[in-house]
């Protein structure tokens, strides 16, 4: 599940950001392809805490891989990455996740701050196949513009499709549009203004701070774009996370004990989850199962599963589509059983 990489290189990026480049082995190049959009899990101990965190892969190739990280305050993760040197080794899982783009035609992507870091990729990636690709980002200032000369070489390359626009929102630009906060009303604007092309658009791909991809869907929503052609990845949610309170079912069955069984890599394993479980996967890592994670918020997919026996109830849902819920997928880190026995098959696609 995790390898040990070593650290090729560390690019500082801004003052409180790092780009980290990874030597992949000649014999897991295979298990380390991946598709522009995707992430991956990185994994460290760190104070003598198990530490787990996903980072969109900006760059790669089949000897390198590279991955943009954002200092956050209190975070212990990203302030451990900050000292990382290369020569360093550290634990990752092969690329995951689901936002990616394999639309035909011209895309938008709009990001703030760390969510460029999928956004580079992506870009790269449709304007090599010749489609037009508008890219609105949003930062405080010029000084804190994540990849900055990757997003200015690809603008050298490719000058008539790709059109790049910096939203500033505490350094003052001569376009009095391109400054404040990314938000729906601002993207409305540029709209209107026939700076981007929503309508035209056969995908819009959103990734950055929790309430800016809320505000920006919701306006997409009013304006007629179809659901289905707006994509978002979030890793994390600003504010307190409003959680569903727990159902008399789950309350039930959690007091009176679940048989719970994971198939994992072709194995099966039991465990049981009882009233004091937080959550599936602190009661597996309890009884000495691991089972794949990485945010714990329901926002990464990680732990995405598939209820094959018993039922089973989420507290919070960022990343799971309706399709998956409809065919009985759930989030590990996010499920309460609501049977007496509950069965999760982690192979299933």
């Amino acid at each position: 599940m995790f390898h040990s990489l070593t650290i090729h290189s560390v690019t500082r990026e801004t003052a409180d950001s790092v780009a980290i480049t990874f030597d992949i082995p000649q014999d897991h190049t295979g298990e380390f392809a991946f598709l522009p959009g995707q992430y991956l899990t990185l994994r460290a101990d760190v104070k003598g805490d198990d530490i787990r965190r996903s980072y969109s892969i900006a760059e790669g190739t089949d000897a390198t891989m590279t991955v943009g990280v954002k200092h956050v305050e209190d975070g212990a993760f990203s302030t451990f990455a900050q000292d990382l040197a290369a020569g360093d080794t550290v634990q990752v899982m092969p690329p995951e996740g689901r936002f990616t783009c394999d639309e035909i035609g011209p895309v938008v992507l709009i990001a703030a701050g760390s969510g460029i870091t999928p956004m580079v990729a992506i870009a790269a990636d449709v304007l090599a196949r010749g489609d037009e690709v508008t890219l609105i980002y949003g930062n405080r200032r010029t000084e804190n513009i994540m990849f900055r000369a990757a997003l200015g070489n690809l603008k050298d390359k490719y000058l008539d499709k790709f059109t790049l626009i910096h939203i500033l929102s505490r350094e003052e630009q001569d376009v009095d549009l391109l400054n404040g906060r990314v938000t729906g009303a601002k993207i409305a604007t540029l709209a209107d203004a026939d700076a981007v092309d929503l309508a035209g658009a056969k995908g819009i791909y959103i990734c950055g701070p929790g309430d800016m991809i809320d505000d920006v869907a919701q306006m997409l929503d009013t304006r007629g774009i179809d659901k289905s052609a707006v994509h978002f990845e979030r890793f994390f949610q600003d504010g307190e996370v409003q959680r569903a309170p727990r159902s008399e079912q789950a309350t039930a069955a959690a007091q009176a004990g679940v048989a719970v069984e994971v198939i994992l890599d072709g194995t099966r394993r039991d465990f049981s989850f009882s009233n004091d479980d937080s959550s599936l996967i602190d009661a597996a890592a309890r009884q000495g199962i691991e089972l794949p994670f990485s945010c714990k918020g329901g926002m990464c997919c990680t732990c995405r599963c598939k209820v094959s026996e018993g039922s089973a109830e989420m507290a919070v849902n960022y990343s799971l589509e309706q399709w998956e819920l409809d065919a009985g997928f759930t989030l590990a880190c996010q499920t309460r059983p609501t049977s007496s026995k509950l069965v999760l098959d982690f192979d299933a696609v």
